[in-house]
């Protein structure tokens, strides 16, 4: 089924393009590249959505159900979520380490902290993951997981509630051309990162899942050390609304070691 959404998407430029967060100190303060808003197709993969494989498709959908139901501020869910999540990696993607270390929920509402990020992009660059790569392992250990077959996945997970807003899209890697990649500055108050911006292509296939409900999951590739497909993504605007119950997800992101 084909559905109307509206994305945004980064524009090539040969200016420096950032996000600025939390900016002067106030948190959640948030400075913006320029975004282009654009209507794209997107097919509804409901019933279909186990023809796809990370190998090949950069993302994949799976069912599972968590122990955890509310992901609260007090942190206390962490260590039971983290097993689940590598118990669920080891068996659906063939990891043979995983490294969970980091879990953002995302509120569709305009007083949230973090909502939904509406920018087409991709969470790591190769700089950015080779650096994030240092910063979690150190020095010593990520030289030896580059030696090898590492990743970065992005575990996706509706919460509380079936998903009817601002669902999240991904562009199938077979339609990305080198070119509509660009990168992308993230300056913390404390810290700099990069990422890959998305810009607009009419030959983009976009997908996603309709209603996802909290046993239902999102995984995928957001950089592969051995070339295997990254996706850029984003939450659609699809013109449907929920005012009681607005989007909410938590996304986890992972460090995964294959085999070879």
């Amino acid at each position: 089924m084909q559905r109307s959404a509206m994305v945004n998407y980064h524009i090539k430029s040969p200016d420096p393009q950032a996000f600025q967060f939390d900016v002067d100190g106030v948190i959640g303060t948030l400075i913006e590249p320029v975004l282009i808003p654009t209507q794209v197709s997107v097919t509804d993969l409901r019933g279909h959505a186990e023809k796809l494989h990370l190998v090949e498709d950069g993302v994949m959908f799976a069912h599972h159900t968590s122990q955890i139901h509310a992901f609260t501020a007090d942190d206390s869910w962490v260590s039971t979520y983290n097993d689940e999540i590598t118990e669920l990696l080891n068996a659906k993607i063939g990891a043979k380490e995983v490294i969970v270390f980091d879990h953002t929920v995302r509120i569709d509402d305009p007083n949230a902290l973090r909502r939904p990020a509406r920018n087409v992009h991709n969470d790591y660059s190769q700089s950015g993951a080779e650096q994030r790569l240092i910063d979690i392992l150190g020095e010593e250990k990520a030289a030896e997981f580059a030696r090898g077959h590492y990743a970065f996945v992005n575990i996706w997970r509706p919460v509380e509630h079936t998903i009817r807003t601002a669902p999240l899209g991904f562009i199938h890697p077979d339609s990305m051309a080198i070119d509509d990649w660009m990168s992308i500055e993230l300056i913390y108050p404390d810290r700099h990162g990069q990422i890959l911006g998305v810009a607009a292509n009419s030959a983009h296939r976009w997908i996603y899942l309709s209603e996802m409900t909290p046993k239902e999951i999102a995984i995928f590739t957001i950089y592969d050390n051995r070339g295997q497909p990254h996706v850029g993504h984003s939450a659609l605007d699809i013109g449907t609304s929920d005012g009681q119950y607005p989007r909410k997800s938590i996304e986890s992101r992972v460090l995964v070691r294959y085999d070879g």
